[in-house]
This record gives C-alpha cells, structure tokens and sequence, in this order.
C-alpha cells in the first residue's frame, strides 16, 4: 500500500429507537457500549480497524446523545493513540444519507479508501484482506458476505456475485422468493465516489418531488415517494441499482458472522469474540486450576477488578465485569455478569445476563436453556434485581429493581 494511501473508518452506531429488542440490557446503557465478551460492542470493529495499515481516523455515527459516548471515546482515542470521534446526526439520514450528512468531516484527510461497518455485527471482520481484494478488483466498493441457510437468507440483503469475478450482479434486501444463500454482512469498503452515487440519489429524489408537485403523473408514485431527499438507504439506493455495472465487488468470508439483534444473541457472539481471543488477544482470558485462583474452563474473561474465590467454577463462554463478587463454591457457564453484581455462596447461573448491581443469594439458580433464537432461551436479570436465596429463576426475563423471593419459570416479570 503506497504510504499515501490514507484510510479512514465509519461505523454506525444507531440510536435509541434502534436497541428496542435489546431490552431490557439497553434502558440504561446504549446498545453499542453493552460488554460482549468483556469489551464494548462497538470495540471489537474498532479493533479490527486499528489493525489496517494507514488508517487516519474512526469515526462513530449515529443518534445518541454525544454524553452518552464522550467518555468511551476519549479513552479509546488515547488507548489507540488514533483520532475517534462521535458524530451526531440530527435526524436518522439512513445508512447512506448519514455518511453523506457528514462527508466534509469523513474527507478531510482525502482518504483514498473509507470503510463503512454497522456496530451490531459479530464477525472476525477481515479488514485488511478486504481491502487487498478491494485494490485488485478495482470498483467503487467491496461488500463482506457470507453463505447462510437457504431458510435464513431471507432475513438479509440477500445476493448474487460473478463465481469468477466476485462482481455483484444481483441485490435484493429480504427478499420474499428465494434468491441466494449469499447474503450482506453490513461492512464495506468504498473509494470515495460513493458520495457521488449518494449525491445522485438525493438530486433525483428532489427531481421527481419537483416534478410530483406540477403533475399527477401515475408512474411516479413509486414506492420512494414518501422519502426525504436527504434520506439515503445504502442497500435499497445503491447497491441494488448499481449491481450488474461492474462497480460492486465482493469478498467473502469463511468465518463466523452473526447480528446482534436480541440478549440472546449477545451471549452467543460473545461466546465468538472469546474464542477469538485465542487468536487475537490470549492475555485477555483468564486462566486457572482451583488453587490460588478459581477453576476456569474453556474461554472466559474476568475483569481485573472483580473478586473471585478460588473455589469457584468458571466456564465455558462466561464474561465478569468489573467490582464482581463471586462467592465459594458458585458455578457460572454461558453467562455474562456485568458490573458491581454479587453471586453468593453456592449459586448457580447458567445461559443468563445477569445486569448491572443484581445479587444473587446462597444456593440460588438463575439458569435457562440455551436457545439464542427463543424469546425466552436465556434468563436476563435487568439492573440492581435481587435473587433472594434458594431461589431458582428460569427460562425469564425479570426488569430492573425487582427482589424475587420465590421461583419463577417461563415469566416476563414486569
């Protein structure tokens, strides 16, 4: 890569209109700062970009409130001695229109390439050999994707590529027929003419307006009359008009990929992100053999902070937060436990979230089976919930402030 070649990195955070099938993990903490395997959602993209070689900036997008990141940003910038910064879109601009929003600020260091990711995607995020493909095909943009189910494409911008070539010819967002197993896993690479592509949707967008105003042409009510002209969706605007015209290229990846959508599914990418870990950043997970410190099985991550006896069992696939008190002879498996919670003596969790300030008492279980998908396949305990002790909570979801004194099965406990 010739040194002047900078990069610079977009990803979209959203807001909180977005994190509603979060709750109740999201009333308190924006979705994209929730730990997964111990480090912030929105962390294990930044990692992965601050892995691409000339990167100039990252910039966070999306509609939270500015305090709400401040803090996280700061730190991060001086952790990665890189520049991030948090932009705050006045009004959702649609995946497209919020880089448009803010491309005087994305260009201003003329970067040769910007990489576009959406925060709520798992993935060991192939960056670098993204962008080599990038650089070979030479096109406008490159899309990550990924073969699912044939049941589950449908769920995904769903698409067809050049087996040869790895042009995008085809592009549908959740298609009602069957049309590929290969489907958009939400990270690109674009030169920077996507500003142009977005600038000619918004221009005709206002031509047709115009146009509607002087006359009562049928064919134009089109099923975007109804949008903003700076409103630009990145998949239905561009891609799908630009596939087939050798602009669009894509990559594939052969590694896990999920989307982060419910509690449930943030357990089972976090299980991914520890097993990452193997790989990435070995000094992050804890190990132990029941003498001095606890017994640990499998991958788990123990906040440096939190306070775990020796006689405790811990893992596979479990997270502590930070100020965690874990008492003798507690179990823990699949789960995560964020900040400032107590497990007493002889407890139990088991495929659970256990929220910020909770307690759980002597001989309790908080435990549920394991189903990522199901409403209720992981008990969830909002914050500061107290499970008084020998209770047993299963398959539930129990909202902040709530003192459970006898066991519940099966319950959304309001």
């Amino acid at each position: 890569m010739e040194s002047s070649e900078k990069v610079v990195a977009v990803i979209m955070v959203g807001g909180p209109t977005k994190g509603t099938r979060f709750r109740p993990l999201s009333f308190n903490t924006p979705k994209p700062l929730f730990p997964l395997a111990g480090q912030p959602m929105v962390h294990h993209p930044i990692s992965a970009c601050k892995r691409i070689p000339n990167l100039a900036q990252i910039f966070l997008i999306g509609f939270y409130e500015e305090r709400e990141f401040a803090l996280y940003v700061s730190s991060l910038s001086n952790e990665l001695r890189l520049p991030v910064r948090y932009l705050k879109e006045d009004k959702p601009h649609g995946s497209a229109g919020g880089i448009y929003y803010f491309r005087d600020i994305i260009l201003e260091d003329s970067p040769s390439y910007i990489f576009l990711l959406n925060c709520d995607v798992c993935c060991n995020f192939p960056l670098r050999d993204m962008l080599e493909a990038h650089k070979r095909y030479g096109g406008m943009g490159t899309i990550l994707v990924n073969k699912v189910s044939a049941e589950s494409a449908n769920q995904f911008g769903a698409l067809v590529a050049d087996p040869v070539t790895n042009e995008l010819l085809h592009y549908t967002e959740k298609p009602e027929t069957f049309v590929s197993d290969l489907i958009n896993c939400g990270v690109y690479v674009f030169t920077s003419e996507i500003f142009d592509y977005i600038q000619d949707v918004s221009i005709q967008r206002e031509g047709r307006a115009n146009l509607r105003r002087v006359s009562s042409f049928e064919a134009l009510q089109s099923a975007t009359r109804n949008l903003p002209t700076d409103f630009v969706r990145l998949d239905q605007d561009i891609l799908t008009p630009l596939a087939g015209k050798k602009r669009l290229y894509t990559y594939e990846t052969m590694e896990f990929w999920e989307q982060i959508k419910t509690p449930g599914m943030s357990l089972k990418c976090s299980a991914l992100y520890l097993a990452q870990f193997q790989l990435t950043s070995p000094h992050l997970l804890a190990s132990g053999n029941g003498t001095k410190s606890a017994t640990i099985i499998g991958d788990v991550y123990i906040h440096p902070s939190a306070k775990v006896h020796p006689t405790a069992k811990i893992g596979p696939n479990v997270s502590i937060s930070g100020n965690v008190r874990v008492a003798a002879g507690v179990r823990l498996i699949s789960c995560i436990i964020l900040d400032d919670v107590e497990i007493m003596e002889n407890a139990v969790v088991i495929n659970s979230i256990i929220g910020w300030k909770s307690s759980v008492g002597k001989w309790s279980r908080v435990q549920a089976n394991g189903d990522y998908n199901d409403k209720l396949g992981i008990t969830i305990l909002g914050e500061a919930v107290i499970v008084e002790d020998e209770v047993v909570v299963t398959n539930s979801i129990v909202l902040p402030n709530k003192t459970l004194n006898l066991s519940v099965l099966e319950e959304i406990i309001l």
